[in-house]
């Protein structure tokens, strides 16, 4: 494999904490503590919000560093220094979505029945969605799958405006194109699966059906970063997005997204994930876990 290049493998999106781990079972040797607590350090990340995921991603880290011929973190942070395109590699590899398609399918079975038509209601005209760290689109087209289904019990939904951003430019690629393993549809009923999927030829591997795909706006986006200048209904920040940066950064960042949320609007966080208490204007919604108005 040629320096500076990493097995996309490496930084998909993997359906569990435990999976990310597995990735790190065999071959190279595992970052120490130290130099990562260092990384971390560097990129303004939170050790603790590495709890569950640290192994699988000291393991990649200590492969790019080895592909790049650094024995020591200092080599490694002064070749991220220089070179922009390994730093983004690296970047890549702190980053670990936990994604598959209703993941945590109490929320999306609350969506379907309370929350969307209450939203539909208040806004008959359009309802505008951010999926923040849209990873490979599981997210997406899981609200795509739901709203297809409403819409085939109710003709007078509004108009959707969908927004799916993620850092990652190959795995929005990925998204686009819309194959997934089984392993991803584990929580998607099987009438659901003749319905909105299409079976490939290779065993075991479906494509999201075209009338899914269309209409949404995958967009390269970092979410510390200002948020797309678009007033958003309903905004998932669920794929461990606020998990894994320091607590100042987690606050900046939200604030940002806060202020592109409508009100009345939704923020939906990750049922493992806790929104920091002085959110501005946003108070937890009883019907689910993750749930956050704006009134």
């Amino acid at each position: 494999m040629p320096v500076g290049r990493i097995d996309l493998t490496a930084i998909l999106p993997v359906d569990s904490f435990e999976a990310c781990n597995r990735q790190a079972e065999t071959g190279f040797t595992m970052l120490a503590d130290d130099s990562f607590r260092q990384l971390l350090d560097h990129f303004d990340r939170s050790w603790s919000g590495y709890r569950k995921v640290r192994k699988g991603v000291k393991k990649r880290l200590y492969r790019h560093m080895q592909q790049l011929g650094c024995r020591r973190m200092s080599d490694y942070l002064a070749v991220l220094e220089k070179d922009r395109h390994s730093r983004r590699m690296c970047e890549q590899l702190l980053t670990v979505s936990i994604s598959r398609f209703f993941r945590d399918r109490p929320l999306w079975d609350c969506l379907a029945r309370n929350l969307l038509p209450e939203m539909a209601a208040r806004y008959p005209q359009r309802l505008t969605i951010w999926s923040a760290g849209c990873a490979c689109g599981e997210e997406a087209y899981s609200f795509q799958i739901v709203w297809a289904r409403l819409k085939h019990n109710c003709r007078s939904l509004p108009d959707l405006y969908l927004v799916a951003t993620d850092t990652n430019r190959e795995i929005l690629d990925r998204a686009r194109l819309g194959v997934y393993r089984a392993s991803s549809l584990r929580e998607v009923p099987e009438e659901w699966i003749a319905a909105h999927f299409l079976p490939l030829k290779k065993k075991k591997i479906y494509q999201i059906r075209p009338s899914l795909q269309r209409g949404i706006i995958w967009m390269q986006h970092d979410f510390l970063t200002e948020p797309p200048q678009v007033m958003f209904n309903i905004i998932f920040l669920r794929n461990n997005l606020l998990t894994y940066y320091r607590k100042s950064l987690q606050q900046a960042a939200l604030d940002k997204i806060v202020r592109q949320l409508s009100q009345p609007g939704l923020l939906i966080v990750g049922s493992r994930e806790k929104c920091p208490s002085d959110a501005g204007g946003l108070t937890r919604s009883p019907d689910a876990v993750g749930v956050f108005w704006k009134r």
